[in-house]
């Protein structure tokens, strides 16, 4: 049997390679950018068209390549920054792995411009399907420019399977907004289809912040410091006050490398404890510094994740710091149990003013004329007449109090639903087969033939907001409510991006929303079921739940737009629903196509039959 195991062409290797580095014309963004930090940049330029799909373009002020580094550096695991494997573990620049740019050039089509300072003429490398079509001298300026076109163009089907502009637009801006923040001291640009997104100039971080999110973005946020024998954090963290509906604004760097890590989060939160509205979300922007042989950063192709030597302590310190600074800026509430803390500021000697009592010494209880009885602190009131209270009783004379009402007769006893519901005086016992009550103000208990019926009062809710939803975006756009006083929506690029994508579904939901401009959003109107001055609340809220179903499972986007939409809207466990509220909602969900199952597919009810109920007591 002749041998079957040979060796793949370094053009299908690369693809599969590319394949886990290169997810998106963001994970491109990304590489390329930190490339050019690595670089020594300090300008930095980004030009894309077609969110990425068309070009992206990567123009940086760097040190450069000579001829031959700009060669080898399309080769696999050809990189700078590694000499043996101890220097793993030592890593303090962005991109270390050597696989980024033979990746990019095994499914695009790859320019490459560079030159040093030292040297008279640059370089020029073209490249596509990992075959090399040019390489010579060309004049240029100090540094590098990489321009990758027609990204996927060898793989239909990975091109398919890219969202659409909005959607990897946002992503690209992730990037952008990550890379940014965590370099204030390089200025970034950014322009998407011929239009300037971005101009950051040299700034320190509190001012980066403001030119992304908002001149008044500092007001949001406290600052943040701790360091210690194991780590030192820095940055800001936000105020409760300001907390949003969605989590696009909150970032974590370890040695300035943005990592996504859900144990660290944890801690934060659990910072806020009692302090955050239920599905509010803080901002921070925090630094975390520690030596590199402390921690792991090569166990994800994208290196977004890391690993801690110590997980427990750095949980432990972050919480605390949180907690820490809430509490130095007195956002959180605290106890002093130091009296003499009590009373700085106050002078040293209090004298007490005792109040003064004037007493009637004429007044007599036992007298027959009435008197003004009450003791008056205040000499001037003037004495009242006493109140006619003989009127109030006048017609009652010989008339005996009937108590029978006190007394529950037989009838009533019986028409006494279990759970103490309050039902009407009318209700008998034909009516009892629909008993139904609340319980714990989450399940809807109702009677039924075989037993009874358990519904969760949020997933049956869901279920038919849902169907409701998904069946409007057949047919003509709901009314929209006007707003006398239009509402501004200001949120982060990536959020415009998503919003301008979402438009036209939203305006079939009854939503009136235009772009103003800078990632600002003017609310004309909403749908008539929206609380009035909770617009704003609403919106948030469904483009975060929009973004967590786009990440856990992959739903049309119509589908996804109406699941976020009812999961927002609908009846929260907590809240007490009148008797007619119940029966609406049972009449509603079996009017549905899918009664039994929430829209996220877990079951929304169960009947218990009288069979199971009696083996509890007879088996």
């Amino acid at each position: 049997m002749p041998d079957i195991i040979q060796l793949l062409p370094d053009s299908v290797a690369n693809q599969i390679a590319a394949g886990e580095v290169i997810q998106r014309p963001a994970s491109v963004v990304k590489e390329l950018m930190e490339n050019a930090i690595d670089a020594g940049s300090t300008q930095l330029k980004l030009i894309i068209k077609d969110a990425g799909k068309t070009l992206i373009q990567i123009i940086d002020n760097g040190c450069g390549m000579s001829e031959t580094d700009a060669r080898l550096s399309f080769e696999r695991h050809a990189t700078s920054k590694i000499r043996k494997a101890e220097d793993l573990f030592a890593i303090r620049t962005m991109g270390f792995r050597g696989e980024a740019l033979a990746s990019i050039a095994a499914v695009a089509q790859v320019e490459l411009k560079t030159k040093r300072t030292e040297d008279e003429l640059g370089t020029l490398i073209q490249i596509e399907g990992s075959e090399v079509k040019a390489h010579e001298n060309i004049s240029w300026q100090d540094g590098t420019s990489f321009s990758v076109k027609n990204l996927f163009f060898n793989i239909p089907a990975r091109r398919n399977f890219l969202k659409t502009n909005p959607a990897e637009l946002k992503h690209i801006i992730d990037e952008f907004h990550r890379l940014a923040i965590a370099h204030p001291e390089i200025s970034f640009s950014m322009h998407h289809n011929g239009l300037e997104v971005y101009t950051l100039v040299k700034a320190p971080l509190i001012q980066r912040l403001n030119q992304i999110f908002g001149n008044n973005f500092a007001e949001k946020i406290l600052p943040v410091q701790e360091e210690t024998s194991i780590l030192s954090i820095s940055g800001f963290t936000g105020k409760p006050a300001f907390a949003k509906k969605s989590r696009g604004e909150q970032f974590f760097f370890v040695n300035n490398r943005f990592i996504k890590d859900a144990y660290l989060n944890h801690a934060l939160t659990s910072a806020y404890d009692q302090m955050l509205p239920q599905g509010s979300f803080p901002s921070y922007f925090l630094f975390i510094d520690c030596d590199p042989a402390r921690i792991d950063i090569n166990i994800h192709p994208t290196k977004t994740e890391i690993k801690f030597e110590d997980e427990k302590s750095a949980y432990q310190i972050l919480r605390s710091t949180i907690k820490r600074s809430l509490g130095k800026f007195s956002i959180s509430p605290s106890i002093d149990f130091n009296p003499e803390n009590s009373f700085q500021g106050q002078p040293t000697s209090i004298h007490p003013v005792q109040p003064q009592i004037i007493i009637n010494p004429d007044y007599n209880p036992f007298s027959s004329t009435p008197k003004l009885s009450r003791l008056q602190a205040n000499s001037h009131h003037a004495e009242r007449p006493p109140a006619s209270w003989d009127k109030l009783f006048q017609g009652l004379e010989g008339k005996k109090m009937d108590t029978n009402y006190l007394v529950p007769s037989e009838n009533t006893i019986k028409q006494t639903p279990l759970g103490g519901a309050d039902w009407d005086d009318g209700f008998d016992e034909e009516q009892n087969s629909q008993a139904i009550f609340q319980l714990h103000k989450k399940y809807i208990i109702s009677q039924v033939k075989s037993g009874f019926m358990v519904l969760d009062q949020q997933a049956i809710h869901e279920r038919i907001l849902y169907e409701k939803y998904l069946n409007r975006f057949d047919l003509q756009a709901l009314p929209s409510q006007q707003q006398l006083f239009p509402q501004t929506l200001n949120c982060s690029a990536s959020d415009a991006a998503l919003l301008v994508e979402l438009e036209p579904e939203l305006r079939k939901l009854g939503f009136d929303i235009r772009p103003f401009g800078n990632n600002t959003f003017v609310i004309h109107g909403a749908a008539p079921e929206i609380i009035q001055g909770e617009e704003i609340h609403t919106i948030e809220g469904l483009i975060e739940q929009f973004k967590h179903n786009s990440a856990d499972i992959k739903l049309e986007k119509r589908e996804n737009l109406a699941r976020s939409m009812a999961k927002n809207m609908a009846i929260k466990s907590g809240r007490s629903l009148s008797i007619s509220e119940m029966k609406s909602l049972i009449d509603e969900l079996f009017a549905c196509q899918t009664p039994n199952f929430s829209p996220e597919g877990k079951p929304s009810l169960y009947i218990i039959s009288l069979q199971e109920i009696e083996k509890f007591f007879y088996s």
